[in-house]
């Protein structure tokens, strides 16, 4: 099962293609954007002292690639059955591969069917961003960046990049940003406080920011003098980064408004979608320095 290089979805309809996968007896999924192929399993050469959750690594294609055994990761016991497989994934400008019991097939939905889990079952240390309903199934998307900070913490956002950057100057100018992952949100309050952003409004999804957004268009003359960008994740429930965008620029009274996509999905191959709904930049995670300076540069 290969994945397709083309255009899969039109950008900015909130809709998203899940490719289901089994580990023991639950159902997850991955967003089919990630998924860059899907291969039987092959030797894996073990790695001392490797974090837990890694089995080793193989050679694809002459590029060597780490697994992640998604049992451990999902704290289950047991061995993989007859079915199992490989998952081949690309995001945050790294390639794994993630080895799962089963694979077997993929749905297309909107974002807005995406449910975000509760506090009473999700736990803090949860790996799950979103609970799909479709008749008698039940899916849990998986947040894969979180499960990579786990393994990797080197790989994720990193006050010091911002400090790099040398002493900044306290900014009071206002930034909304939309992202659904608590730990994100954490991290990227910290690192704009440590660029001089003090002034920011975070949302859990595209929904609730553009929510906001219009309630401002209906009641000041000009938003632009209220919220000076937005920056945005794509992959959120209710409402993507995507279509945020697309709703934001065809806006009589919001298009004005700089907007920054922050996501693990920028890639040479998709970063024709966010160009397709108007965005004035695309920034891959975890490079927030880069960020930055794209801010700096728009609203300075």
């Amino acid at each position: 099962m290969v994945k397709s290089q083309g255009i899969l979805l039109e950008s900015g309809t909130n809709e998203l293609e899940i490719v289901e996968f089994e580990v023991g007896s639950n159902k997850f999924g991955i967003n089919v954007i990630k998924v860059k192929e899907i291969i039987q399993p092959i030797p894996v050469t073990f790695i001392p002292h490797a974090h837990p959750h890694v089995e080793g690594i193989i050679q694809l294609r002459g590029e060597v690639l780490p697994v992640v055994d998604m049992k451990k990761v999902l704290g289950l016991s047991g061995t993989f059955n007859e079915q199992q497989k490989y998952i081949v994934a690309e995001f945050n400008r790294q390639r794994v591969v993630f080895h799962v019991d089963n694979v077997t097939m993929i749905h297309r939905i909107s974002w807005n069917q995406i449910e975000k889990p509760t506090d009473m079952y999700q736990g803090g240390g949860s790996q799950v961003i979103g609970v799909i309903k479709q008749d008698d199934l039940m899916l849990l998307l998986l947040d894969f960046e979180k499960i990579m900070v786990d393994i990797n913490p080197d790989s994720g956002i990193s006050v010091e990049s911002v400090k790099k950057l040398g002493d900044r100057n306290r900014s009071e100018k206002k930034i909304v940003i939309a992202e659904d992952s608590p730990l994100l949100r954490k991290l990227l309050h910290d690192t704009m406080h440590e660029a001089g952003y003090m002034n920011i409004e975070f949302f859990e999804n595209g929904k609730d920011a553009l929510d906001y957004l219009l309630a401002l268009a209906d009641r000041e003359n000009d938003v632009s003098k209220v919220v000076q960008l937005v920056v945005t994740d794509i992959e959120m429930p209710q409402m993507d980064g995507h279509h945020l965008t697309k709703q934001i620029k065809t806006h009589p009274e919001l298009s004005k408004l700089p907007v920054i996509i922050f996501s693990s999905l920028i890639t040479d191959d998709l970063r024709h979608k966010g160009d397709q709904v108007g965005a004035e930049d695309q920034i891959s995670k975890p490079e927030i320095a880069e960020l930055i300076l794209k801010i700096d540069q728009y609203i300075l």
